[in-house]
């Protein structure tokens, strides 16, 4: 009966059509509520998803903070706008999530992470992140004080988790998991070139195997488990005469939260939000939201205030 929250980004929208929302789902009893349809005109349109839809989301007390390309917006349980903020490091956002009394926020367009004060309402700390000839290497900054970093989409970092030990991060081309420990940064585990959400997970490592269709689970000593992003009857789909470089693919899988130990979800193309035991490979249940193949999940997280209602 668990109720999550998603959000999507429809990709080769035009302008005056909706370019992604956020919705509740309670995928059990087959049951959704959209709740935002983001539908702004101060977008950039060139290329794929970029600057359209809504992209991850975290919780801090009654808060509800949900991260556009280059804006944070706050709203209540109710999704009431509550605030927004901006920082001119902060370009084509993808995950974030708290820890403490700090929002850590992906920024892919400047391979960089920035911190929000939750405090304050300020972006307080940033990390620069590029590669030496030993792998990855982090600089410090103060978003709001510093010359930060150039612009730069190297590493396409787009996922970020952190627990009493480090700070986790991946992108789309960084070639593993790393940890920021607040000195050094580590290669956690390898990982293959296309990866999303990437995060350690029981005793090993989560993510969405964007490339190969599947979720993936490894453990320290090698265990694997894979599941499959559902597929659809490619008659069923809409908006496929679309150019392709502007849409997004079937079985694209981005967005992944644990509900516990042994059940995951995991987003996928077109909006389908799916949950996989760890108990049974033939124990997933889906939900999909729509079949136009230009929308597609983003952030996903179980949503803790009050469940979706009938």
């Amino acid at each position: 009966m668990t109720t999550l929250i998603a959000t999507s980004v429809v990709r080769g929208s035009i302008q005056g059509e909706s370019h992604g929302g956020v919705y509740l789902l309670n995928i059990t009893n087959q049951r959704s509520r959209q709740v935002v349809d983001w539908n702004t005109m101060d977008i950039e349109w060139q290329g794929r998803g970029w600057d359209r839809g809504l992209r991850g989301i975290a919780f801090d007390d009654d808060r509800v903070f949900i991260a556009a390309s280059d804006e944070l917006f706050v709203y209540d349980p109710h999704f009431t706008l509550i605030a927004s903020y901006k920082n001119p490091y902060l370009k084509h956002c993808h995950e974030i999530y708290r820890y403490k009394r700090r929002l850590f926020l992906t920024s892919t367009g400047f391979d960089a992470i920035l911190g929000f004060d939750l405090d304050k309402n300020r972006f307080s700390w940033g990390l620069s992140v590029s590669k030496d000839y030993e792998g990855l290497r982090g600089q410090p900054f103060h978003p709001e004080k510093d010359l930060g970093p150039p612009a730069n989409n190297i590493l396409h970092l787009n996922s970020v988790f952190c627990n009493s030990s480090s700070m986790y991060f991946s992108g789309l081309h960084s070639g593993g998991l790393f940890a920021y420990s607040g000195r050094h940064i580590k290669l956690s585990a390898s990982l293959p070139d296309g990866t999303h959400n990437a995060r350690p997970h029981k005793n090993g490592i989560l993510y969405n195997d964007t490339g190969n269709n599947t979720v993936r689970f490894i453990s320290r000593d090698g265990e694997q488990r894979t599941f499959a992003i559902p597929q659809f009857d490619a008659g069923l789909l809409t908006n496929t005469d679309q150019d392709d470089s502007r849409t997004a693919r079937q079985a694209f899988g981005r967005g992944l939260c644990s509900i516990s130990d042994d059940l995951i979800a995991a987003g996928s193309s077109p909006s389908t939000v799916s949950l996989h035991s760890f108990d049974s490979v033939d124990s997933t249940v889906f939900l999909n939201l729509t079949m136009d193949i230009r929308n597609a999940i983003h952030g996903l997280e179980v949503w803790p205030f009050d469940p979706l209602n009938a």
